[in-house]
């Protein structure tokens, strides 16, 4: 028999517990031994938890119980979870853990301290779509080529709804509250903080890329206007906020960030509160992975998958390899970057103003592919100045913009999205 305990018994470990109770029978049948949740930490005891195991307030209850064989981490948060974590590990008992800020932080250093003994964390990205597996197993023969991620269902569900409906963001921000599909302070979600934690663990799988958030590109879909979302259908683009992780010619590029993606895409047609990942190998192709990126069975499936695999003895080093799987691969500075670039600018409705405007675009070399101009609802004797650029670097349109910005005819901020073609 193997016990299971649980770090954090609130929706998805109370999904873990009943789970491992009502699926016992095929569990041992595809484990080939008997899996109980023994015990499990709480903070606030006097809650009523739907679970028919102890509960304590207590995580060393779990850590240091001689019992227990594998603990099960859904606390949230980052330091206290890493050293109970650290203790698990130093007790010889092998660790499931849905914690992505956790792995943001600290992947490489629980590789290290967990050794030979497992470490799992497939309900940390994506919920219930099996992408760890997939690039640490499936994907094995391949070079990833790049990685693309719808990986935060509030952000989707969000610009779902602003491109089909026509619905503002501040409006459908409070539906999204409302729903539960975003916290009160939603900025985690909409700001690209949670994708960004995602996309740093499967790079690193991908790639052996030690990164931490402070290191990449992370914007969110704060900005997004009706505009926007118009100028994208007008040239056949849907926006969706992409983790993106892909090999460039001297070394890897991380970001996170709204993104303009061709219509006929696989994964601009992912919609709601749905997650997708598409990987590019170098051998198979693209692939694509589709499905629940967050809700308790969902992630909880995840978990028990995590714990089944465990249970059969399935080792290896937690990320796949050590660090340094490409050899003399390094994360891109921000600033070497390459994209197509939307830009949007209010701008006085008079003779000259385009014209000036693209000089100035051309004195730094970036070259106009496409542009639009509309009316400016919110600036009388104003127009909108819509620009895709051919592709140039990161450096180049940050320069343009503060630039354009110090003009007398550029009224406000410049706005840009960055476009994967």
């Amino acid at each position: 028999m193997v016990k299971i305990g649980i770090l954090g018994v609130g929706t998805v470990g109370q999904s873990v517990a009943n789970i491992l109770e009502s699926n016992a029978d095929i569990l041992e049948a595809r484990a080939g031994k008997k899996i109980v949740a023994k015990s499990g930490v709480v903070k606030n005891l006097s809650k009523k938890r739907d679970v028919n195991i102890t509960l304590s307030d207590n995580p060393l209850d779990v850590i240091d119980d001689p019992e227990i064989d594998i603990v099960v981490e859904l606390m949230g948060g980052i330091e206290e979870p890493y050293e109970l974590v650290k203790r698990a590990l130093k007790n010889g008992k092998a660790v499931v853990t849905a914690n992505k800020a956790l792995l943001a932080y600290h992947r490489y250093e629980l590789q290290e301290l967990a050794g030979d003994l497992p470490l799992m964390y497939e309900a940390s990205t994506a919920g219930g779509i099996p992408i760890i597996g997939a690039l640490r197993n499936g994907l094995a023969a391949n070079h990833i080529e790049s990685i693309q991620g719808i990986m935060n269902g509030t952000c989707n569900y969000m610009l779902t709804k602003m491109i089909k409906e026509g619905a503002k963001y501040d409006e459908i921000l409070k539906e999204a509250q409302e729903l539960g599909y975003a916290e009160a302070d939603p900025t985690f979600d909409v700001g690209g903080f949670d994708a960004a934690h995602k996309l740093l663990i499967l790079s690193s799988i991908a790639y052996g890329i030690d990164a931490k958030p402070e290191d990449i590109v992370i914007e969110g879909i704060e900005n997004i206007t009706q505009t926007d979302v118009e100028f994208a259908k007008e040239f056949g683009y849907e926006i969706k906020l992409l983790g993106i992780a892909k090999r460039a010619d001297n070394g890897v590029e991380l970001r996170v960030h709204a993104t303009m993606i061709p219509q006929e895409s696989m994964i601009a047609k992912v919609d709601g509160v749905m997650n997708a990942v598409t990987v590019v190998g170098d051998r198979v192709g693209e692939t694509m992975f589709y499905g629940p990126g967050a809700g308790g069975d969902a992630t909880a499936s995840a978990v028990i998958a995590d714990i089944v695999d465990i249970v059969r003895g399935n080792q290896g080093p937690m990320l796949g390899y050590k660090k340094g799987l490409e050899s003399g691969l390094k994360l891109l500075p921000k600033e070497e970057i390459r994209s197509h670039y939307y830009l949007r600018m209010s701008v006085d409705d008079k003779k000259g103003v385009l014209a000036e405007v693209t000089q100035l675009l051309s004195n730094l070399d970036i070259s106009i592919e496409a542009m639009m101009q509309n009316p400016d609802s919110d600036h009388d004797a104003c127009v909108e100045l819509l620009f895709i650029t051919h592709e140039c670097q990161e450096k180049m349109i940050q320069e343009a913009i503060i630039a354009l910005e110090k003009l007398d005819v550029i009224h406000g901020k410049v706005a840009m999205i960055r476009i994967e073609q």
